[in-house]
């Protein structure tokens, strides 16, 4: 665990040399990056050409502001493809959007528990993903694992990267606490509580087919409904068509389907 600690305060060092300097202009899309990209991340799949580059030139951009570093591997190009697009996926419907409450991605081989260990002596909490706080505060730690998995898997409403960037949404109004008042017009946000409060019920009763993870708390909820609205809007559509719409009008979009 110590050993642990100190690396991870090695990195955090390195993080914040880069953060210093990171202000530089984004490089293009690597042609080699597009087959990778088409084939791995439905959303963009889902995307009008001319969408396609615009979510491509986000993507270069999040990479060119925020620095993802690989915890005991060395990063693939895919790596960097999948924690990039899960960054854009839930801004594309904002023309202008950067995440200045993120500063660098560590990248786990693995999930991980409470105190960053990801060997298979660690005990614990197994940890898919966070946003950091304190000593890590502007970091997101992810397991490549869940990274892929969420990417993979297209069918079960469930993308970790996806959600510890909405939490990083939620965090813009300086709390993370469910409630995007930087998203939703003011009008917006007493209807907003009362669905969640309803649906965490429902959850909690076992009469929602969203995951029980979101019947924790009004944070929790936000983000594991945004994976649902995200990875399987059609269904969500159908499924909570009141709160598809309350999510279409805080991401300023409504992700297609074919």
């Amino acid at each position: 665990m110590i050993y642990g600690i100190l690396f991870l305060a090695l990195v955090l060092v390195v993080f914040m040399a880069f953060r210093k300097t990171r202000k530089k202009p984004a490089e293009a899309f690597p042609e080699a990056w597009k087959p990778l990209l088409l084939d791995n991340v439905q959303f963009y799949e889902n995307l009008s050409e001319e969408n396609r580059t615009i979510f491509r030139k986000r993507m270069m951009l999040f990479l060119s502001e925020v620095h993802i570093e690989g915890v005991s591997f060395d990063l693939a190009d895919l790596d960097k493809i999948l924690v990039a697009a899960s960054a854009v996926i839930p801004v594309f419907g904002f023309s202008e959007w950067h995440y200045n409450n993120l500063s660098g991605v560590l990248l786990y081989p693995n999930h991980f528990n409470e105190d960053l260990e990801f060997h298979d002596e660690a005990q614990g909490k197994v940890i898919a993903g966070l946003v950091g706080t304190g000593r890590y505060e502007n970091q997101m730690i992810l397991s490549k694992k869940a990274l892929y998995h969420g990417f993979s898997n297209k069918t079960d409403k469930h993308n970790t990267a996806v959600h510890e960037f909405v939490h990083l949404m939620d965090k813009t109004d300086g709390m993370t606490d469910g409630i995007p008042e930087r998203l939703l017009e003011h009008q917006y946000i007493t209807p907003w509580l009362q669905l969640m409060h309803k649906e965490m019920e429902a959850i909690n009763n076992n009469k929602s087919d969203i995951r029980n993870y979101g019947g924790t708390s009004e944070t929790e909820f936000f983000a594991v409904a945004s994976e649902y609205f995200f990875e399987r809007p059609a269904l969500f559509k159908r499924k909570h068509p009141e709160l598809y719409e309350m999510l279409a009008k805080s991401f300023q979009q409504k992700p297609k389907t074919r």
